[in-house]
């Protein structure tokens, strides 16, 4: 992955993350901030309290102080970046904004201060923006606190980041081995051009085309690939591919290879990693579901897709036993 931006927003209301406590959303709730979709203006539509507008958004503030928000993050994760979208808020948003991490289980002991770490400092905010930045995360987060200065209205919270291992994958656990739940992450591919590829490993079955990963249309000799690091190191014992939704642009076949591998967890393993056939390739129908029992040799890291020879797929899921 090249940018913050192409991991998990483990912020997304998709994934389960919603808003546990509030100091004030009087013209627009916070959970807006975590919408799937991008925010949009409707022009002259009024509520009896003022301007709609897609977006959390506080009354103005009189006193000293400042706003914020709680957000439970749908999967724990180690953050690295976020993108805070100002879009349509023009004179209303915010002068500054800053994020705090928490790991807990005890959500009643996030109303005070202690716990909290920062991990990104006040930073200064643009009329309808979107503002991608960098936060310092080193550890492993369940919740964040969003903090605004002094007031005023942010349309969309992006929080992007690694989805932390389960904790209920020990040694002889049987497990889908690259769900995002699970803690696996998509860690490089060859294109992605009308579906994230992150899509591939997402919980829950594919609600549209767009809930996939799909490539361009290949012109040229080869085919498309995803490389997915495993939730754990494992015994992969069953493959399941599904195309659904794609129906005139899924691809002919798919193949699936592992390989065993240490070091950096966000690169995909380089050329030159020796690369172990699980599945060779093998034909693939549109919008439809498919299985194949495989049999492992030794535990992987990471798997590779091959996708013949580009088109879209929806998910993938590698059932495996945690070595």
């Amino acid at each position: 992955m090249t940018a913050f931006t192409e991991l998990v927003d483990v912020a997304s209301e998709r994934l389960g993350a919603r808003i546990v406590g509030c100091n004030d959303e009087f013209f627009a709730p916070a959970s807006d901030l975590l919408k799937v979709s991008e925010a949009v203006w409707r022009e002259a539509e009024y509520t009896d309290r003022g301007k709609w507008m897609d977006g959390w958004e506080t009354r103005r503030r009189r006193g000293p102080g400042h706003d914020w928000c709680i957000i439970r993050l749908g999967v724990p994760a180690r953050l690295h970046g976020v993108v805070v979208d100002t879009s349509f808020f023009r004179g209303n948003q915010p002068d500054r904004s800053s994020i705090e991490a928490a790991e807990t289980t005890d959500e009643a002991a996030l109303d005070g201060t202690a716990g909290w770490t920062p991990i990104m400092a006040e930073t200064t905010l643009k009329p309808d923006t979107r503002h991608p930045l960098r936060v310092v995360h080193q550890g492993r987060a369940t919740h964040i606190r969003f903090n605004i200065f002094p007031d005023g209205g942010v349309a969309r919270l992006r929080v992007f980041g690694e989805p932390a291992r389960h904790p209920d994958l020990r040694p002889g656990a049987s497990a889908d081995l690259a769900a995002l739940e699970n803690g696996a992450l998509v860690v490089g591919c060859s294109d992605m051009s009308f579906g994230k590829v992150q899509n591939l490993i997402y919980p829950g079955p594919s609600t549209h085309m767009g809930d996939g990963w799909e490539t361009r249309r290949r012109r040229g000799p080869g085919n498309d690939w995803a490389v997915i690091r495993l939730a754990a190191p494992g015994m992969i014992s069953r493959v399941e591919v599904d195309t659904l939704h794609f129906k005139g642009n899924a691809p002919e076949s798919c193949s699936i290879e592992v390989c065993n591998v240490t070091g950096d967890g966000l690169r995909a393993p380089v050329d030159g990693t020796a690369w172990r056939s699980l599945l060779p390739r093998t034909a693939l129908a549109p919008d439809s579901q498919a299985a194949f029992d495989v049999k492992a040799d030794s535990p992987a890291t990471h798997a590779r897709l091959g996708n013949y020879p580009d088109g879209g797929i929806a998910r993938l899921r590698l059932i495996g036993v945690v070595s």
